[in-house]
């Protein structure tokens, strides 16, 4: 009990000195402003700034990102790669999230589109054809894959795997094309590691929200990835719970991990 109010007494402490017993609400004349471009630009640094690059390249060699931006075509695909709702996750604009364009903003596919050259197709098939990725000719393969929105319990769940055969999909393209798989969630999925062995390169980018730039301004190396983990990244869920202190646990990713593309990581 004497935890519980202390960590009471700190909340109401910062509550009296904000003045928000003596003004509960917020100034409705503020209410046009929110979204603005200022808004938008600081969503977007907040976005890249929490990326974290997991994988680059097979080998430490030969690193995959940055993308380039000037190639013939590209295939993106994956349920995630054109779904603010996704982007989102939960507490936005309803309780639990949705799906689909739920709000205003720029998904991931359309962020690449913005991103690269003037002459490089982007083929987007959200659960592409053996045809098409077989015969389609890429350069490389942008995977987005994730879990679908969520708040308080009704996100737990036992089986912490990719939703939407999302591995299956992750492993069918990368086995063709090379292949970056950027993962939207807000806690760590299970990546198996033949499926880690495949991909060339892996970014969690937890729940970006609106702003999907702040996704390519990494992905195609106008900044360089900042973000570390602030979890550690379990193998399977039979290692949870799972103590970041504690070394015979053996994650796939400990807990301050974090790769960068320009300097020594």
């Amino acid at each position: 009990m004497s935890r519980i109010d202390d960590a009471v007494e700190r909340i109401l402490r910062v509550k009296f000195i904000s003045g928000v017993f003596e003004h509960p609400f917020s100034d409705p004349s503020l209410a046009d402003i929110i979204g603005c471009k200022e808004h938008r630009l600081l969503a977007r640094e907040a976005v890249r700034k929490s990326l974290v690059l997991l994988k680059n390249g097979k080998n430490q060699k030969e690193p995959f990102l940055p993308l380039a931006k000037n190639v013939k075509r590209i295939l993106v695909a994956g349920t995630h790669a054109d779904n603010i709702g996704y982007q989102c996750g939960g507490w936005t604009i309803a309780w639990n999230g949705d799906s689909g364009r739920i709000t205003i903003g720029t998904t991931i596919l359309e962020a690449i589109k913005e991103s690269v050259g003037a002459e490089t197709e982007v083929v987007y098939e959200e659960c592409p054809t053996e045809a098409t990725v077989e015969t389609g000719e890429f350069s490389y393969a942008v995977v987005v894959v994730g879990e679908v929105p969520y708040a308080e319990w009704l996100g737990d769940r036992t089986d912490l795997s990719i939703p939407f055969n999302g591995s299956d999909l992750i492993s069918r393209i990368a086995s063709k094309v090379p292949t970056l798989v950027v993962v939207i969630s807000g806690r760590p999925l299970v990546v198996e590691p033949q499926v880690l062995d495949k991909v060339d390169a892996l970014v969690a980018a937890w729940l970006p929200g609106s702003e999907g730039m702040g996704v390519t301004d990494c992905l195609f190396g106008d900044h360089d990835f900042l973000g570390t983990l602030p979890v550690t990244w379990f193998r399977s869920t039979d290692q949870l719970p799972i103590n970041a202190r504690d070394a015979s646990d053996d994650p796939l990713f400990p807990f301050g991990y974090g790769l960068k593309m320009f300097r020594g990581d």
